[in-house]
């Protein structure tokens, strides 16, 4: 059992089933083979002996023998495949006479035993097989007692023609065997490999499961075989795992989303009430500072008893000021809340031109320009005239409140790719990567004291970028060569 087992587990299954194959036959071979060489044994041995007791006979009732009434020569000749031996009564035989056959060239005569009638006759007149004096042959001996208890007769014969024919038939057999288990082990290997061959698409089929393959089935086969039952009831396994897998994996993603959504969630919870107080805090600071100015001029008109022209162009001035923080946040709260814009095509050339001129006009003396990017055309992109308006002014407003009087501005407008550009660039001081990285920031200054004797609130760039955003795009601050800052705005064209 365990060499069957090691055995079975060693080799693949179609070795052994062709092996299991050729051992069953060879065995039935070997089996029929021996009763077929039992069968025929038998045959011709019972047909010796029937041919030696023909021959014993007239030997026996006195017509072939000495010592009977046919006397010499009166006997039927010998057979020369036979050998006589006439006995005396106490078993010793006679002088060698005429009923002696001769023995064939190179035959070994046998080993006669000295049996005496009473012995004889205890046999019944069943032959039986003595050895040859040298040599491997077999003789066949009956004996049988004469007549007149005179005596007794022996004849045999020898068996080797019948052991020649018996080892004939064995070779036959043998020769009819290999060649039989030749043809079988061909024919059984390809039906074997012919009808496995479905197995073999299972395991071709499982191991591109297991390689991620989740949607690889079998091929259909006849289901009236058992591989075609089999591949059917595999392909239905599949389908009821792959289903079951994704529907996990579906369970896992949302679960995953959800997680992912709560904790988001909570992080944009976290940071809107973050900028919600910081936003807070610094409006609370912009809107103090005039507030402040306002309330220490009315208390100053207030002591003197009259209200002096430059106090109350003071306190108006603060007055617009904080108005137009006011109108900023305003605005930046509006945008928060994605309100829709009112949508055009909006030629942003006409736009660039008017905001070049407003800024002329608030200073003249600054050598402010308007071109066009080279191997491109002024766009029209859908927006909000007034609010692109609005983005463009903030960045020249930007530009001209941060750099120089003498340190020249140049707007460019253009096309780049599937974008339109707004570009506005200048030769100042420029900003550092820091100051690049927070500039859009709500309230951030890169310079607190000259932005406040400027009148800004640091809120500019960020509504720039609120509106930017709000027109799908988006706005770049990069250097400028030798020196400066450009700010690049993106728009999308239209498809």
């Amino acid at each position: 059992m365990l060499n069957h087992r090691r055995f079975t587990e060693r080799y693949p299954l179609r070795v052994t089933i062709v092996v299991v194959l050729l051992t069953l036959v060879a065995l039935a071979l070997v089996g029929s083979g021996v009763v077929a060489t039992t069968i025929l044994r038998g045959y011709l041995v019972d047909k010796v002996d029937t041919q030696l007791s023909q021959v014993a006979t007239p030997f026996a009732n006195g017509r072939g023998g000495p010592f009977g009434n046919g006397g010499p020569g009166k006997g039927r000749p010998l057979p020369s495949q036979f050998l006589v031996q006439l006995n005396l009564p106490n078993g010793s035989p006679v002088p060698t006479g005429p009923f002696r056959a001769p023995l064939r060239e190179g035959e070994v005569p046998p080993k006669l035993p000295a049996l005496d009638v009473d012995q004889i006759r205890a046999l019944k007149g069943k032959p039986f097989n003595v050895a040859a004096v040298s040599g491997s042959d077999t003789w066949r001996v009956l004996a049988v007692p004469l007549d007149d208890n005179s005596g007794s007769v022996m004849v045999a014969q020898n068996l080797h023609d019948v052991d020649r024919t018996v080892q004939r038939l064995v070779g036959i057999q043998a020769a009819a065997g290999l060649i039989l288990l030749v043809l079988l082990a061909g024919v059984g290997t390809y039906v074997v490999r012919r009808s496995l061959r479905g197995l073999e698409d299972v395991e071709h089929t499982a191991v591109a499961i297991a390689g991620g393959d989740l949607g690889r089935r079998i091929p259909e086969r006849d289901p009236r075989t058992e591989v075609g039952r089999l591949s059917l009831a595999l392909n239905q396994m599949l389908v009821q795992i792959e289903n079951a897998f994704a529907q996990r994996t579906a369970s896992e993603f949302a679960a995953r989303i959800s997680e992912e959504t709560a904790r988001r969630s909570e992080e944009d919870a976290k940071q809107s009430e973050d900028r919600m107080r910081r936003f807070v805090a610094d409006a609370s600071h912009e809107l103090r500072t005039p507030l402040t100015s306002i309330r220490g001029f009315a208390e100053l008109s207030r002591q003197r008893g009259v209200v002096e022209p430059d106090v109350m162009k003071r306190i108006e001035d603060e007055a617009k000021r904080m108005g137009l923080l006011v109108d900023d946040l305003l605005l930046l709260a509006r945008l928060d809340q994605q309100r829709p814009l009112q949508l055009e095509a909006v030629d942003l050339l006409p736009v660039a031109a008017d905001a070049l001129h407003n800024a002329q006009a608030m200073q003249p003396e600054r050598n402010i320009s308007l071109k066009i990017l080279p191997d491109s055309e002024a766009p029209v992109v859908p927006g909000d005239e007034a609010r692109l308006r609005q983005v463009l002014g903030n960045l020249i407003s930007n530009a001209l409140h941060h750099t120089p009087v003498d340190a020249p501005i140049l707007v460019s407008v253009g096309t780049r790719g599937r974008d339109a550009v707004l570009e506005v660039s200048d030769t100042g001081p420029g900003l550092t990567p820091e100051q690049k990285a927070r500039v859009f920031e709500r309230f951030y200054r890169a310079d607190s004291a000259r932005t406040r004797t400027t009148g800004g609130s640091g809120l500019g760039l960020s509504i720039v970028a609120a509106l930017v955003a709000a027109h799908a795009g988006r706005v770049i601050v990069t250097d400028t060569e030798p020196h400066g800052a450009t700010f690049t705005v993106l728009l999308p064209l239209p498809s």
